[in-house]
């Protein structure tokens, strides 16, 4: 980064307001303020307003309107920002940044439409993204990303091509599998196949890796969670008791593997009436809570029953990418909490306790 006598292009501007504006601001994902090594530079405008040069080392690209906002009402003056993502360049694997792990203790829950979608979120918020398939019996991924029926590609003998989709790069055994077949393997031979899928896939230098996992805690939730050097896992269930129960489970195997929950997704959290506008709790209420409360971890989202997801689900559209659906907020506030845990959490940084309020 630049030395603060490089950060600013006039003699004018007074450096010392922006600084402490930037860094009282809070939010979730900045629970600590920006910091002033976040910034490129300063300029001033002819119409009197800053200019701010950003470099984000997490993706958050869709907080920076609020940041603008919070920090033109501290001047007295209206701020533009100008942001970019560039994470530490520190790799877990390969050219890949971070590995996230999407579990879920049973299946059911839309563990991976949620993986999908927080892809989908990550990268409108600056990343570099892909996703693998890592459930070799029932891989939905193809589907969800409008790729059913693609043919894989080879890089060369040893690579094969990832997928792009809407600048996601996408690798699933449903694309080497006919959908209609049935994949019957036994537990080590499912595991070598979603190790071979990882390592044998050009992935290119990434950000994120979200990784859909298969539900339960079996052979390939160990293989993953041992051999592979996952930066956290994200663990999705339902409010319900039955979902929760299982959803308690992988919690556990995760700890025993000493691999980070980063948090819980309620899924199906509530379903909005389309008649008085008021939520309804299908599946029970707070349950997540109470199982987040109980290990210490946060509620990164409640993700509500919604038509609108499954329409965009079937229609193989993420719809964590069109800024215009209002479910895609709570994606994007998953992911940039994400994205921010991710950072705040390696060696160099203090930790940071980040908690989340209902509105």
């Amino acid at each position: 980064m630049f030395g603060l006598s490089k950060l600013f292009s006039s003699k004018s501007v007074q450096k010392q307001p922006i600084l402490t504006a930037l860094a009282g601001y809070r939010s979730a994902a900045f629970a600590v303020g920006i910091d002033e090594k976040f910034i490129n530079g300063i300029e001033p405008q002819n119409d009197n307003s800053l200019l701010l040069n950003l470099t984000l080392p997490f993706a958050a690209l869709s907080e920076m309107p609020q940041v603008a906002e919070f920090v033109s009402h501290k001047l007295k003056q209206t701020v533009l920002i100008n942001a970019k993502v560039k994470l530490p360049d520190a790799c877990k694997f390969k050219s890949i940044k971070h590995i996230i792990l999407i579990a879920s203790g049973k299946g059911g829950v839309g563990k991976s439409t949620t993986a999908v979608n927080l892809a989908g979120a990550l990268s409108a918020e600056g990343g570099k993204v892909g996703i693998l398939d890592a459930d070799i019996y029932g891989p939905s991924i193809p589907m969800l990303l409008g790729l059913t029926g693609a043919a894989p590609t080879a890089q060369d003998d040893k690579q094969l091509l990832p997928f792009d989709a809407n600048g996601i790069k996408a690798q699933s055994i449903g694309f080497l599998v006919p959908s209609d077949d049935a994949t019957v393997w036994r537990g080590p031979m499912a595991s070598g196949a979603v190790n071979q899928l990882l390592n044998e896939t050009a992935w290119g230098e990434l950000d994120y890796l979200i990784v859909d996992m298969p539900p339960g805690t079996g052979d390939i939730q160990l293989t993953m969670s041992q051999k592979v050097p996952a930066s956290g896992t994200v663990i999705v269930t339902t409010p319900q008791d039955l979902a929760l129960a299982d959803a308690q489970k992988g919690i556990a195997m995760f700890n025993k593997v000493n691999v980070p929950v980063l948090g819980l997704i309620e899924n199906m959290s509530h379903f909005l009436c389309s008649h008085c506008g008021e939520p309804n709790h299908v599946f029970g209420k707070d349950g997540a809570i109470k199982l987040a409360q109980r290990h210490g971890v946060p509620v990164l989202s409640k993700i509500p029953l919604a038509i609108d997801i499954r329409e965009y689900s079937e229609q193989g559209k993420l719809i964590a990418m069109d800024n215009q659906a209002t479910v895609s907020k709570t994606y994007a506030d998953a992911a940039r909490l994400i994205a921010s845990t991710l950072y705040y959490q390696q060696p160099h940084h203090d930790s940071v306790e980040i908690v989340i309020t209902d509105d």
